[in-house]
């Protein structure tokens, strides 16, 4: 008996990705026409575009995709929502009729000729398939140096990251099914996703260049992505403040006991700067733990509150009629739908 073939859907978030989204489409399409050509996929596999509140013509040219191209499908959320939470509005829904999804960035600096190898890993039984990067030479010093150190202190954390691996991966629709029972508001995929188990493997490639356009990740969204990541996932942090104030404290009594000693024998002249130092160091100790504290209520704070992670403005994945979004006099996008919020 012929094998059933798996129906992929490709998920690719997007944020003001006008300049790059017809290669992207053209590029991922033949991807997909070629693994259906070998019968690896189902032949009503899709890309999945999700529209991250965009202010160029992003959601435009997606809409525009979906009436002439069969694979093209998109969902445009209400607000800009963030890289990760975009990505796992895509993934929730696609996992409704989809056997695997593979996620992907809309740059394309994932080399997409290792989707093949994604097929064929899902096929041998892997629920999870992590693509990885061998090398990071495309990176700057800067940007490869920093990455590589956050890699090692998460792993020290025991927070278990997939070494070199971003969020170009292929999951099975059960893998997602475990995904979808985390409720978390304040998301760190890459470290959430190990924490399912399942079966997994790796896949190794070179990343290349972006096509077009400006990075979406300066060094103020880096960072503030890393520290999200280390809050979510341990309170190393805090016991180190912690460890600190006691080093502090037993420093402090040796230096009392040196000062009483002084006293005592009569050398008492006065150490202005090493007073004003001490101050010093003291107090920005204390705002630092203060602030980090702060960090983790300010997350506890969110995630008890429940509110939902995003809203859907338009779904063109259920809807069969994307052209009715347009306006003919000017070409807007049309909001004809009810508001869907996702928990």
């Amino acid at each position: 008996m012929q094998q059933k073939m798996p129906l992929l859907t490709i998920v690719v978030p997007c944020y003001n990705e006008e300049e790059v989204l017809g290669d992207t489409i053209a590029q991922l399409s033949g991807v997909l026409d070629n693994l259906i050509e070998d019968h690896l996929i189902a032949p009503t596999s899709k890309l999945l575009f999700v529209d991250d509140g965009s202010k160029d013509q992003t959601w435009r040219l997606i809409a525009r995709a979906c009436s002439h191209n069969k694979y093209v499908t998109g969902v445009k959320l209400a607000k800009n929502v963030g890289h990760q939470l975009a990505l796992l509005a895509g993934l929730e829904r696609a996992q409704t009729i989809s056997d695997c999804t593979i996620s992907i960035d809309a740059d394309l600096q994932d080399d997409i000729s290792v989707i093949r190898d994604f097929a064929l890993k899902y096929q041998e039984g892997y629920d999870i398939v992590y693509g990885v990067r061998q090398n990071r030479e495309t990176d700057t010093l800067f940007k490869r140096s920093t990455a590589q150190g956050y890699y090692r202190i998460m792993n020290k954390l025991g927070i278990p990251l997939v070494y070199n691996h971003a969020d170009y991966r292929l999951m099975s629709k059960r893998a997602l099914l475990e995904l979808c029972r985390y409720r978390e508001t304040n998301l760190f995929l890459r470290g959430i996703i190990p924490l399912i188990g399942l079966k997994t493997t790796e896949v190794y490639y070179d990343r290349k260049e972006r096509l077009a356009g400006e990075t979406k990740y300066p060094l103020k969204k880096m960072l503030s992505f890393a520290i999200n990541g280390l809050t979510s996932f341990s309170i190393a942090p805090i016991r180190f403040v912690t460890y600190l104030g006691l080093v502090i404290f037993f420093i402090s009594g040796l230096a009392g006991s040196y000062a009483l000693l002084q006293k005592l024998m009569g050398a008492t002249d006065a150490g202005w700067t090493s007073l004003m130092i001490s101050i010093w160091t003291i107090g920005g100790l204390q705002l630092m733990g203060i602030g980090l504290i702060g960090e983790y209520i300010s997350r506890i704070f969110l995630e008890v509150k429940g509110r939902p992670k995003y809203a859907i403005d338009i779904d063109l994945y259920t809807d069969k009629d994307p052209l009715k979004y347009f306006r003919t006099n000017r070409g807007e996008v049309m909001k004809v739908k009810k508001v869907q919020w996702k928990r």
